[in-house]
């Protein structure tokens, strides 16, 4: 029997991403976005609303990156979504953390998380359905301690979700299949 449920940000899991940009001063401001995707091959969509203060710094410089944020790392990441750029000048710095420059874009890399994807901004989409930034992806860069024969080893990663229904983070770890391969099993 199934029961009915509240609604809410239902999809499980969902990603917990870092997205960081420049401040006008050129000290970096990182903020946790669950709502994120691909939104084909090389573009990102975010769903962030202009009151975000990295919004008006992606806005502003034509870039952001966006990282996968770790388990090693869940109290910073968590930081990043619970306290504003808006009200916190010193936001990234309270981290603990460090950046370094993007290789390809006008953005911050956060060091300590393993993946990266550096973004140059494409538009920011507001309308009856929804919000966001588009970005397209212009490099990809991972640390080498996540990496096997020079691949994303993603259990390595060991990324983190958002649980929506109970508001936790999980652990993304464990490889169970091969895409577009098991299901041929199947195939008649």
């Amino acid at each position: 029997m199934r029961k009915k449920l509240n609604i809410t940000e239902g999809i499980f899991p969902m990603p917990v991403l870092m997205v960081a940009a420049y401040n006008e001063d050129g000290s970096v401001n990182v903020m946790n976005a669950a709502w994120g995707t691909m939104q084909e091959r090389g573009n990102v969509a975010l769903v962030l609303s202009e009151g975000h203060k990295t919004v008006k710094d992606i806005k502003a410089r034509g870039a952001f990156t966006v990282s996968i944020a770790d388990a090693e790392h869940v109290v910073e990441a968590d930081y990043f979504g619970v306290v504003s750029g808006n009200n916190t000048a010193d936001k990234f710095k309270n981290s603990g953390l460090t950046a370094s420059k993007a290789e390809t874009v006008d953005a911050p890399v956060i060091n300590e998380f393993p993946l990266c994807l550096e973004c140059e901004f494409i538009e920011y989409q507001n309308n009856e359905y929804g919000c966001g930034v588009i970005g397209k992806v212009v490099n990809v860069t991972a640390d080498e301690k996540v990496l096997v024969d020079g691949k994303i080893d993603m259990s390595l990663v060991n990324a983190i979700a958002f649980d929506p229904y109970t508001h936790g983070y999980y652990k993304v770890t464990e490889r169970v299949g091969e895409a577009f391969k098991d299901g041929l099993a199947l195939k008649k």
